[in-house]
């Protein structure tokens, strides 16, 4: 298993993932937020490669905190391929990421989860964790 960073060669394996995870139909952009995101020292785009095919991917934002000492790591988009899932890619993924956070000043990830992923949450939670109510959002249309 290789961890690299995400390139814009990786746009078509990267929309399959997210077409497993829900998100259809992102082709036609994705390749524009690869080469955006990538610019930014806070966004971390990463895949995982096993024999030279990507089965997984991660997106990240480290966000700096105002009020408190250290800044917060946020996983904005986590997919292993339904192919090879539960075969410890996952957790390898979460152990990188866990000191990429620490290195970039981090003293905490967190992350949305949808209620319908009932799978993911017990990853989440084998991880260490933990279920932090409330969330809230306002869709801009």
């Amino acid at each position: 298993m290789q961890i690299r960073k995400m390139t814009v060669e990786d746009t078509a394996l990267v929309a399959d993932l997210l077409t497993q995870m829900g998100y259809p139909e992102t082709l036609d952009f994705l390749a524009a937020k690869i080469a955006k995101m990538s610019q930014s020292a806070q966004e971390k785009l990463l895949v995982v490669e096993e024999e030279e095919q990507v089965v997984a991917f991660i997106s990240l934002h480290c966000i700096p905190q105002l009020a408190v000492r250290g800044d917060f790591m946020r996983i904005s988009y986590f997919a292993v391929d339904e192919q090879v899932r539960s075969k410890g890619i996952g957790k390898q993924m979460e152990d990188y990421i866990t000191a990429l956070a620490r290195q970039m000043g981090c003293d905490r990830i967190e992350l949305h989860s949808h209620s319908r992923r009932e799978k993911a949450h017990e990853f989440y939670l084998r991880q260490g964790y933990e279920e932090v109510p409330k969330y809230f959002v306002k869709y801009l249309k």
